[in-house]
């Protein structure tokens, strides 16, 4: 690939990891944020939920000016109200800054995240490079995971919570200066047609595999908002030591850049439908793993280990099946789309796990809920007809002639 395709992907992949990697790290402040706050668990799991849903809703229209106008300003604008977003969460008050900073990292991650930067690698990278320039792309949030989570966790223990979210606020801006290097890629379309945002919105909708990848990746939102976020305070509530729940999330991150990668690679070489039904159905036998296995530091860090391999290799594969069905032209919208139901499920993880925690006292319901779940989304992605839409086919064979 060329140096202009690398700098696309290394800035992409930056973003992500900043972005994605602070995000993950919210885990650690649910116990202290909580405690200063009162309101039990569900009030910071609530603002953590809706920032997953809003995430979602800003997403297909965050993509539709990145398809449109190139993704430059729309990751510049992203990073900044990410930042006022940790600011919000450091005033003092009776919980509503949760809320209002919630609301606003949501619309900053709808400008940073995967649909929006991915997009931009998608348009860049050549149709033969495409699946592993995602899957090096998307490694970066697995690095920020990994990164984030002890830089988090040492600020909280040197500086409070409530300093360390300003730092991160800090920290975020780095993704306003990272957004130039992705600018000007809306013309980079080598694959653009004439089709019309609607017109590329009313194929997908008819399309059925299009409405099984997006009910599949609801799945994936739920499981990976249901860990990040209650992980730490299940381990607190099983007597673990306080160090654990970080370490067990940045080992998550550790395992899931190269678990990121494969994947990528994978779905160049497999059926990418196949890859993710095998890869749901493992996530399954892990959260029964977190039910039945006597629970261990090293228990911990091992299954914490495999689900990192499985983590967020569903979004080069994803996000890659959208661009092989539909093309690239469009792709940060229709994986925007995609996408809403992947927040969706990242709202009810968030919240309902600290819903039936308050109700019950207990995770249990959330884990066998997990499982049932990794199941159901496994058998959404086996049917889907991986291959081009019959406008792309049409297309290519007029380009052969």
């Amino acid at each position: 690939m060329s140096r202009a395709i690398w700098i696309v992907i290394l800035c992409a992949g930056t973003i992500l990891g900043v972005s994605v990697g602070i995000r993950q790290s919210f885990g650690l402040f649910l116990t202290p944020v909580s405690m200063e706050v009162g309101g039990g668990r569900e009030l910071f799991a609530l603002a953590m939920g809706l920032m997953n849903l809003v995430w979602g809703a800003a997403a297909p229209f965050a993509g539709a000016i990145s398809d449109r106008y190139g993704t430059g300003r729309v990751a510049a604008t992203g990073g900044l109200l990410y930042a006022c977003g940790l600011v919000a969460l450091t005033a003092s008050g009776d919980g509503d800054q949760l809320i209002l900073g919630g609301l606003l990292i949501g619309l900053g991650l709808g400008g940073t995240g995967f649909t929006v930067v991915l997009g931009a690698v998608g348009r860049a990278a050549p149709p033969e490079r495409r699946s592993a320039a995602l899957g090096v792309a998307s490694v970066g949030g697995s690095i920020g995971q990994f990164a984030a989570l002890p830089y988090a966790q040492a600020l909280i223990d040197g500086f409070g919570w409530s300093l360390a979210l300003l730092l991160l606020a800090v920290t975020a801006l780095l993704m306003v200066l990272l957004a130039r290097g992705t600018v000007g890629q809306a013309a980079a379309r080598a694959e653009q047609t004439d089709q019309t945002l609607r017109e590329a919105f009313e194929e997908a909708r008819r399309h059925g595999g299009f409405c099984l990848l997006t009910a599949g990746f609801f799945v994936c939102g739920f499981h990976l908002a249901f860990v990040a976020v209650h992980l730490p305070a299940y381990l607190g509530d099983q007597g673990m030591p306080g160090w654990l729940g970080a370490t067990a999330l940045a080992v998550i991150g550790l395992c899931n850049i190269i678990g990121t990668y494969v994947c990528g690679v994978l779905g160049g070489r497999y059926p990418k439908k196949t890859v993710l039904s095998l890869l749901y159905l493992a996530r399954a036998g892990i959260f029964v793993g977190f039910l039945v296995v006597p629970v261990s530091e090293a228990s911990i860090l091992a299954l914490s280990a495999a689900l990192g391999f499985l983590w967020l290799g569903t979004v080069p594969l994803t996000s890659g099946l959208v661009a092989h069905i539909f093309g690239p032209a469009w792709m940060s919208m229709l994986f925007g789309i995609v996408f809403l139901s992947h927040q969706v499920g990242g709202f009810l993880g968030a919240w309902l796990a600290g819903w039936f925690y308050d109700l019950s006292g207990s995770y249990e319901i959330m884990w066998w809920l997990s499982v049932a779940l990794g199941l159901a989304s496994a058998a959404l992605h086996w049917p889907i007809a991986e291959r081009p839409v019959a406008r792309l086919r049409a297309a290519a064979v007029i380009g052969s002639a």
